[in-house]
């Protein structure tokens, strides 16, 4: 199995959703002039922020939630050769509600 990366604190491990790729008679043709989306889905997240009086404030985010992100929110990693982001709950704009893995497939 590959490496795990387990954010800590209120950190949180996205995987970035890009917009469908065009494929044409089986050669897929990235639409490289688009800005790359910021939409991802939540890998894993911290265990949450310890205030000054050692009190654990909860996460909001759980793995799989799907989430919108500012463009230049987070740290790029990679991870077994795939990219994900690290960044801090509170970079998060929202969560986009009802969208199940896979989708419109």
């Amino acid at each position: 199995m590959g490496m795990t990366l387990r954010p800590l604190h209120d950190r949180i491990l996205v995987k970035r959703i890009e917009e469908r790729e065009q494929i044409r008679g089986g050669i897929i043709i990235p639409d490289t002039a688009k800005e790359k989306p910021q939409e991802g889905e939540v890998i894993a997240v911290g265990q949450g922020k310890v205030l000054d009086n050692g009190t654990r404030v909860e996460m909001a985010l759980k793995a799989g939630d799907r989430v919108l992100f500012g463009k230049y929110s987070g740290s790029e990693v990679k991870l077994d050769g795939e990219e994900f982001l690290i960044m801090r709950e509170d970079e998060v704009l929202g969560v986009i509600e009802g969208a199940s893995k896979g989708q419109g497939a």
